[in-house]
């Protein structure tokens, strides 16, 4: 194996000090051109490479952001996770990322980790069990941001980012009434999450304003093959639903799929809107109409306001997404 290059093997090759060597590496504006050029040539040719671990010991720091979320199987998170490597990598920074399948115990679990790792700031999209968020806040002891995103505590003296959830929803339901849509199914994600509560009490109140000549069911599914069975017991003979509004790429999976199993055309039969990252509506012919809740937004969101929080900033803020409409050929 080859021996590793240090700074010393440099600095002893070229005689000089190993401050200098390390001052030079870094473009210390003490050390001349001359002696930058010599060094950093020779630390190309020797392959040196600073020990990332040693300089985190040292600044109680590293270059490394966490991103813990739920589930990494995610189309949402994947593009939050992409727009927020993006940013970090122009500014030398690398991404751990922790799943936590939801649970309380894991993110915990998953706090020490970056602790033990000596991240430099953690974006966190919580579980629907998680009530306290106390251990999260405390990172801030240790001079570590926290930026909740997508699915945030309803607590509100914490830096949030989020999609305009009540807006979308809004915008949704009234290209349903734009439409003509008289019957419609809206099915919703877990009940106990705050961006559900927001998008149903908007899309519900937004439809409530026609009165009682619009009839609106709603049903909660935690997953594709939940909303698929929904879709199978609601739309019967008996029960006539012209619209249905997907709140989630995910749910929108599970209804097209139960769409095409009771050999439904789109839009003859039924009308199809969903709120969508973008990429699952286009996968479908004819394209399903969507309000954009863009994961790749918020990832850039979410860096601008890391980004000044490592900074210096210190006052609390919640950020939103704004959303905009999409239309297919699924109404």
């Amino acid at each position: 194996m080859k021996p590793k290059a240090t700074l010393k093997k440099i600095s002893d090759k070229l005689q000089i000090s190993i401050s200098t060597v390390s001052r030079a590496l870094k473009n210390h504006p003490d050390i001349s051109e001359h002696t930058k050029q010599k060094v950093k040539e020779l630390a190309e040719l020797m392959d040196y490479e600073p020990n990332n671990y040693a300089i985190s010991l040292r600044t109680n720091n590293s270059k490394v952001f966490c991103i813990m979320v739920p589930q990494i199987s995610n189309l949402f998170y994947h593009s939050f996770i992409s727009a927020v490597e993006e940013e970090a990598r122009l500014y030398g920074f690398s991404l751990m990322i922790l799943q936590s399948g939801g649970d309380p115990a894991i993110e915990i679990a998953n706090l020490k980790i970056c602790r033990q790792n000596r991240v430099a700031g953690i974006f966190v999209a919580i579980g629907t069990a998680t009530i306290d968020i106390q251990p999260f806040l405390k990172m801030d002891d240790l001079d570590v941001p926290v930026i909740f995103f997508d699915k945030v505590p309803s607590f509100q003296a914490c830096n949030k980012v989020c999609i305009a959830d009540a807006k979308a929803a809004t915008i949704a339901a009234d290209v349903l009434l734009r439409n003509n849509k008289k019957n419609i199914l809206g099915i919703f994600g877990d009940p106990e999450m705050s961006i559900t509560k927001k998008r149903l009490d908007a899309f519900s109140q937004k439809i409530a304003e026609k009165g009682k000549s619009i009839q609106l069911k709603t049903k909660h599914a935690l997953t594709a093959e939940a909303a698929r069975k929904i879709v199978h017991k609601c739309l019967t003979p008996l029960q006539k639903i012209d619209a249905i509004f997907c709140m989630s790429d995910e749910i929108l999976t599970g209804v097209m799929k139960a769409v095409q199993e009771l050999k439904l055309k789109v839009p003859e039969s039924i009308g199809i809107i969903a709120h969508s990252n973008g990429f699952i509506p286009n996968l479908y012919s004819p394209e399903i109409s969507y309000v954009e809740t863009s994961g790749h937004k918020l990832g850039k969101l979410a860096y601008n306001r890391m980004s000044a929080c490592l900074s210096g900033s210190t006052f609390i803020q919640e950020l939103t997404v704004e959303s905009i409409y999409i239309e297919g050929g699924s109404l």
